[in-house]
């Protein structure tokens, strides 16, 4: 278990890696793409992927390491993945158990069910491709810490030196998006990371730049299938097992 808030430098390990967030939201940089973990998710980082992790406190959660090799059929890439309660409960169960465990004893058991249950878990929509062009790197750190200015195309294109058929052009190339799609998957991973922090639904959705609450919720309602409060409330209302 870990708590507190977490900032890492890029890097990898040997061992996949799989982070379960009680409370807080951490974000994950790695392979061109952010992923947003709220309460309740797990990130999924296979061995060998280089990345770098970001979140502040109060942050609490259970990382387990597994060898790539007991888990081949598992994603190859880094995932934010939902969290059934058989799922919780596993890794509830297994983190109070030693980190060395017979390959034939009851842990061992538990782990075999854990990889079963993970290899059937659902990828959530909570992944952001990241441009690696440097001009476009500019615009997302803008975009990022201004999202409420509702400019043009052709503004931010402007604003990094291109013109706005390059800036699409080479947004849809290195993240299969177009710019509205992109700023609204945007949209989408700082609205979670701000109402995992608390956020009233309406200062998120003018934080976000929306001229109202209502057409926030049905962006939000389009994306991911609920409404921000519901989205919040089931994550909320999870056990969190005993401390």
């Amino acid at each position: 278990m870990a708590s507190g808030g977490i900032e890492s430098e890029p890097h990898e390990h040997r061992e996949s890696q799989l982070m379960y967030l009680v409370r807080g939201e951490m974000i994950c940089e790695a392979s061109n793409a952010l992923w947003i973990v709220p309460p309740q998710s797990a990130l999924w980082i296979p061995g060998g992927v280089t990345h770098r992790i970001r979140g502040r406190a109060p942050l609490e959660g259970y990382s387990v390491f597994l060898n790539p090799r007991s888990a081949p059929n598992l994603p190859k890439d880094c995932c934010a993945v939902s969290v059934t309660p058989l799922f919780r409960e596993l890794l509830l169960r297994l983190a109070t158990r030693p980190a060395l465990y017979g390959l034939k004893g009851p842990d061992a058991r538990l782990v075999a069910v854990l990889l079963d249950e993970l290899a059937t878990v659902s990828i959530e929509k909570h992944r952001l491709p990241m441009p690696s062009d440097p001009r476009l790197r500019r615009l997302v750190d803008a975009m990022a810490a201004e999202p409420a200015i509702g400019v043009t195309t052709k503004t931010w294109a402007k604003r990094i030196g291109v013109s706005e058929r390059t800036l699409n052009r080479v947004l849809v190339e290195e993240t299969g998006l177009s710019f509205g799609r992109w700023r609204q998957q945007l949209h989408i991973i700082l609205a979670i990371q701000k109402l995992s922090r608390d956020a009233t639904v309406q200062s998120v959705a003018l934080d976000l730049g929306y001229e109202n609450a209502s057409s926030f919720v049905t962006m939000f309602r389009k994306a991911l299938g609920t409404s921000p409060a519901r989205y919040m409330a089931n994550r909320l209302a999870a056990p969190v097992g005993k401390r």
